[in-house]
């Protein structure tokens, strides 16, 4: 994102991620059960929300969440997406902003449902106020929140079953490929540094992307940055080059053009150990933010990458 960009989105919906309180828990508003209900109870950051068992109309405001609803099958019952949700391509993407979201722009699809990732502008008190369910799944700061988000997804659009299969799935595919490599990544004593922008901002071990990393036993060069406690330093060109990372990796590929072949173009960069050696990776800037289904395919990158130092 520019700015900055979180896992929450080459959106960046939003610099500061906050924890999602989601329980992934569900009961029939009616009778407490699970089974043949009118509607169901999901457990969301913002609160128990109430939804029909299996709704309609649904918009979604998150990248991430519009591929975790094509992801289990909900994605027929979609009508309307963000402009940044471009992924699947037949998702039905409109203007509608995850950033500044209208809620009378929203309220004109006639929505049964509406996922965001962010309550910006008031936006989840606008459309409780007109009796629209709306469920706030924030940016997943650690592994089992973004299960817990998917799952949440699979009981509020009446698939449950395939959301606890995708992540199982999910599951299974991250831990073979981090069992794959990991060993190698730890007894090398492997270090990394994961790019946001050509502007040098970077993440710590402390977010989401630096546990994805830190499964590895990967080392983050950017811990130790005077500027770390947030979670997202702007590091100085002579620190990095100080630091002399194993291995780069780019999540600006796409945002701002760079790519292996610019690196050595950048003053002092050229004589970067992971440069000199090719173990510069370019990154999918939209796997590489997002916390949903596609997960796998940005651990599976690291430990290729990994796999391949020399």
């Amino acid at each position: 994102m520019r700015p900055v960009r979180t896992f929450g989105a080459v959106l960046a919906i939003g610099i500061a991620m906050v924890t999602a309180a989601c329980g992934g828990g569900g009961e029939n508003a009616e009778d407490g059960t699970s089974g043949g209900a009118k509607t169901v109870v999901v457990q969301a950051a913002n609160g128990a929300v109430t939804v029909p068992a299996r709704p309609k109309r649904i918009i979604s405001l998150s990248p991430a969440h519009t591929e975790t609803l094509f992801a289990i099958g909900a994605g027929k019952q979609v009508v309307a997406v963000s402009d940044y949700s471009n992924y699947p391509a037949e998702a039905p993407r409109t203007k509608l902003s995850g950033f500044k979201p209208n809620a009378e722009a929203i309220i004109a699809y006639k929505p049964d449902l509406v996922i965001v990732s962010d309550d910006l502008n008031g936006v989840v008190k606008a459309l409780e106020k007109v009796k629209v369910p709306v469920l706030l799944e924030p940016a997943a700061t650690k592994l089992d929140d973004a299960y817990d988000e998917i799952n949440d997804l699979g009981l509020a659009t009446g698939h449950a079953a395939e959301a606890k299969q995708l992540t199982d799935g999910m599951k299974a595919e991250i831990e073979k490929t981090v069992a794959a490599s990991s060993a190698k990544a730890r007894d090398a004593g492997l270090t990394y540094y994961h790019e946001l922008d050509n502007q040098l901002h970077s993440v710590t071990s402390t977010t989401f992307l630096g546990q994805v990393y830190g499964m590895f036993g990967l080392r983050n060069v950017a811990d130790k940055a005077e500027n770390a406690a947030g979670g997202y330093p702007q590091l100085s060109r002579e620190y990095l080059l100080k630091q002399d990372p194993d291995l780069i990796f780019l999540a600006d590929v796409k945002c701002c053009g760079q790519n292996a072949a610019a690196l050595p173009k950048r003053p002092g960069w050229s004589d970067l150990d992971a440069v000199k050696s090719g173990n510069v990776i370019e990154l999918d800037d939209d796997i590489a933010s997002r916390w949903g289904p596609r997960l796998p395919e940005l651990v599976k990158a690291i430990g290729d990458a990994v796999q391949k130092v020399q």
